[in-house]
């Protein structure tokens, strides 16, 4: 059996940090995403409303570099839960258990800026150096052509 699910849509609200009695952290957020197509009788778009959970690392992650309105895709399973209202009808609500949450968009203008107090080029990881001014990037010449270029 396959349960796997992969949405992507901006965030409705900031995400929630909480962590379980064990310290578990857990981060729960939603996104709205539009579909493909749009309502015959209305014209317009609809939008779905999708409820996410995600747990430990995940969590933290998300609570930490996303914010509402940014765009997010997320990679989980689709989970079902039976619960109680306080009325004391039963109610089923779905949610996504995300594994993986990815950035659907680039950095916003503020975000793309180093900060005052970073000087300096950043090293990644494997030794690549970004942000060095003038002509520190692999040198990617013209190869010599020897007339077996199909162009």
């Amino acid at each position: 059996m396959l349960n796997h699910i992969i949405v992507m849509g901006r965030l409705t609200r900031d995400p929630e940090l909480r962590r379980t009695q064990a310290g578990v952290p857990v981060a729960s957020f939603s996104i709205a995403c539009d579909r493909d197509f749009k309502d015959k009788t209305t014209g317009e778009r609809v939008t779905d409303f999708i409820d996410i959970v995600a747990w430990r690392s995940t969590g933290e992650f998300v609570s930490k570099y996303f914010t509402k309105g940014r765009m997010a895709v997320v990679s989980g399973r689709l989970q079902m839960r039976d619960w109680t209202d306080k009325e004391g009808n039963k109610r089923r609500s779905a949610e996504i258990v995300a594994d993986n949450v990815y950035f659907g968009d680039s950095k916003s203008k503020e975000d793309q800026e180093p900060p005052a107090s970073a000087g300096g080029p950043v090293e990644a990881a494997g030794g690549d150096v970004f942000g060095l001014p003038g002509d520190f990037s692999p040198n990617f010449g013209e190869p010599a052509d020897d007339g077996s270029f199909p162009f």
